[in-house]
């Protein structure tokens, strides 16, 4: 049976497990041998990663190909608008072209736990938090995506990647799921009707 692991990457570490310059990596968190991460996430970044040891799933996981859906919750400098939401459900123009049409709506604060170290605040400045779903992943996709509509990204945290969630893993732990066979078929036939 293939190994998957849910994480929830801390800010500020790196989604691999060396780093020659001492930063934190997965190893910091993560004892299991001969698991690889299904994608990556960024520095800056949190939330949900996935490690697997099957070279199979990684590529279904991670390929964007398969087009699986990635979802984020996103904290953005200003009021987001109304317009803002519409250019990301239609697709940005980035420089490396056009974006996929999102899934995009504003939410209320989430219930997160605290960032280490804080994002920072500008009592003059309002901040707001949208729910981004993107079925690709180009380099920094997101935070490009924001930026291009107006609205820089502050935090940005992801809670879910397929039918997986981040749900009730505090940052820095992570939970070994089973998957069956008939898991694995669930899979590759929701992602071929993608």
């Amino acid at each position: 049976m293939p190994r998957l692991i849910l994480f929830n990457k801390p800010y500020d570490v790196l989604s691999q497990f060396t780093d020659s310059n001492g930063r934190a990596t997965l190893a910091d968190f993560i004892p299991v041998k001969a698991v690889y991460p299904a994608g990556r996430l960024d520095r800056d970044s949190e939330g949900l990663l996935l490690l697997t040891d099957d070279g199979r799933l990684q590529k279904q996981v991670s390929d964007p190909r398969h087009k699986m859906a990635k979802t984020y919750w996103v904290q953005v400098e200003g009021e987001i608008s109304d317009e803002a939401l519409t250019s990301l459900r239609n697709g940005v123009s980035l420089k490396d072209g056009k974006t996929l049409p999102a899934e995009a709506s504003r939410i209320h604060d989430p219930d997160l736990w605290a960032r280490n170290p804080p994002i920072r605040e500008r009592k003059n400045i309002p901040t707001s938090w949208l729910a981004l779903t993107i079925r690709e992943g180009r380099n920094r996709q997101v935070r490009r995506m924001t930026a291009a509509t107006g609205f820089p990204t502050l935090r940005l945290v992801r809670v879910g990647i397929g039918p997986w969630s981040v749900d009730n893993l505090a940052p820095g732990e992570f939970r070994e799921i089973t998957l069956t066979p008939r898991d694995l078929r669930d899979l590759q036939e929701k992602l071929v009707r993608n």
